[in-house]
């Protein structure tokens, strides 16, 4: 379902990874490592079409992909529930049932999203994930401000609703979501430092 074919990507217009190459098969996970600045986030940007790759190929289902960044991409003044019911309404898509209880949630649906607390933040930005129904997930440090309870109820969504029905996901993570899934270093993968690029797009 996702191609990676020879990927070189840049930060501020400076290349930071080259000649990157992988799959992911519908139904998989790929676990992004290397230390601090290596070009995790640069990647998984590029992936979803936010910055332009300097070369090679990236292919997947078109309108499938969607990037989850530290921000977690709330409307303050809205409840819990028309948060969710916004991203559903975005995207032509129905709030699903179980939905508040997956993320544990349920007991906030009326709540105001400026009221919430950071790991509550992060719960309901990621149970968007499960509104949006894209099968494409680029996930940069997506259990930031969580604590081990929530990052396994969002493990388990990942690996029993998205991946089991045949989506698939890149995750950048220092820490294990217990997922059988391959993990990819990107530290050969760093550029030399005097490569040149050809964008001069903005890192935001």
């Amino acid at each position: 379902m996702l191609r990676v074919e020879n990927l070189t990507c840049a930060r501020g217009g400076v290349p930071v990874l080259a000649k990157v190459s992988f799959a992911v098969d519908p139904g998989q996970a790929l676990i992004l490592r290397g230390p601090n600045g290596v070009g995790k986030t640069t990647l998984l940007r590029t992936l979803a079409g936010l910055q332009p790759a300097i070369a090679g190929n990236v292919s997947y289902p078109e309108d499938e992909g969607a990037y989850a960044s530290h921000a977690d991409g709330i409307k303050t003044a809205l409840s819990v529930t028309e948060n969710l019911k916004f991203w559903a309404d975005v995207h032509g898509a129905d709030l699903p049932d179980d939905i508040l209880d997956t993320f544990d949630l349920a007991d906030l649906r009326d709540r105001m999203g400026g009221t919430l607390s950071a790991g509550q933040k992060r719960r309901l930005g990621l149970a968007r994930l499960g509104v949006i129904g894209r099968k494409v997930l680029f996930l940069d440090e997506p259990t930031v401000s969580l604590d081990a309870f929530s990052v396994k109820l969002f493990a388990d969504w990942l690996q029993n609703t998205h991946l089991a029905a045949g989506g698939v996901a890149v995750i950048a993570t220092h820490i294990d979501l217990g997922l059988a899934a391959p993990e990819l270093d990107l530290t050969p993968f760093k550029a030399a430092e005097d490569a040149r690029g050809g964008s001069d797009e903005a890192f935001l």
